[in-house]
């Protein structure tokens, strides 16, 4: 398939810049594969769709405060710095994104906070935006940290234009977080209230867990034509033993297994055995999964509605069926459905 196969206008009033005021009661769209249907529920409806020992795969991912913003020395012009991944903890050595990148070269010096007690110097150029930092603290590495957790914000995504609120800490974090790691919130796993996994729970719907840390690469414009050159970022990713018996169980049971979101899904496509069944894993992945693809794991599958001509909407087209995802959404924008992180959600089964 090609790009231009996954553009569609999405009316700018759709676009959520705050979440629901309760996280399950955004909208939630049931799309039936099998039966080519549509319905429209309430996110706290999910669980209608799910029986006793069917597995629901969360991602507890923790979104750690990477935005940061700092003067450059001597000229004192404000720079913003996007924490991407810890390179080496010993040296404190990150990699980041700065803007605007054109003013800052290797050995430049950036000042954060209003005392200065944290600076970093610029070490390397990785990308057109992208640097090496090495950070200059004096205190333990536990400190460094409290420090950057201090002076950072919330990474709202660009498309929200208003300015990042105190609750947004909350809002943008999973009620399962527990992994710090990720640049950006998995969001198909917001809707969940701890009311709805309790109700979960007592029915008997199993919760599996693993981790992917959520990089800026998930949200990278596509920019080729042939997909099959769209290269995607790595990701870091940890599946661990519990998850693949509570998972390998119910592939063996034929029971439902329900990849919370596009970075849930990934995941375990990462890590699919010779006999199909989910292997633990502990390393990176830079899958890209866009159709014609063979589905392994996961036969169900819960997501944000996502934008024009991005990956995650190649991965929707290629689980769902391309004709049935360009109705749903179609729909979707019929109903004013709202669209991307903070929006509402669809059940895929």
């Amino acid at each position: 398939m090609k790009l231009s196969q996954f553009n569609f206008e999405l009316p700018k009033e759709l676009l959520a810049e705050y979440p629901s005021e309760h996280r399950d009661e955004a909208r939630l769209m049931v799309v039936n594969r099998k039966e080519g249907t549509i319905e429209h529920k309430m996110f706290k409806d999910l669980i209608n769709y799910f029986d006793t020992d069917d597995v629901m795969v969360l991602n507890n991912t923790k979104v750690f405060p990477a935005r940061l913003f700092g003067n450059k020395e001597k000229t004192g012009a404000r720079i913003e710095v996007f924490l991407l991944r810890e390179l080496n903890p010993e040296t404190r050595l990150w990699d980041v994104l700065v803007d605007p990148a054109r003013k800052i070269r290797i050995g430049n010096k950036l000042y954060f906070g209003d005392d200065e007690s944290l600076v970093a110097e610029v070490i390397d150029n990785t990308t057109s935006r992208g640097r090496t930092l090495r950070f200059l603290y004096d205190g333990s590495y536990e400190d460094f940290r409290k420090k950057l957790t201090e002076l950072g914000e919330t990474p709202l995504p660009k498309y929200i234009k208003r300015e990042v609120e105190p609750e947004d800490a909350e809002r943008y974090q999973t009620i399962y977080a527990k992994n710090e790691g990720a640049v950006a919130a998995p969001t198909a796993g917001l809707h969940f209230s701890k009311h709805l996994l309790k109700r979960l729970e007592i029915k008997g719907v199993n919760l599996a867990e693993v981790t992917l840390h959520v990089g800026l690469g998930t949200f990278s414009p596509v920019e080729v034509e042939d997909l099959s050159k769209h290269k995607m970022d790595s990701e870091e990713a940890i599946i661990d033993k519990t998850a693949t018996q509570i998972v390998n169980k119910a592939i063996v049971e034929k029971r439902k297994v329900c990849a919370v979101g596009t970075t849930v899904m990934r995941t375990l496509e990462s890590a699919v055995s010779s006999n199909g069944q989910l292997n633990e894993f502990q390393g990176w992945t830079n899958k890209f999964i866009f159709p014609p693809y063979d589905f392994s794991i996961a036969n169900c599958m819960i997501t944000n509605f996502h934008t024009p001509k991005s990956t995650l909407l190649m991965m929707i087209s290629a689980f769902a069926g391309h004709d049935l995802m360009e109705k749903a959404y179609a729909e979707a924008i019929k109903e004013k459905y709202k669209f991307y992180s903070y929006g509402d959600a669809m059940l895929i089964l």
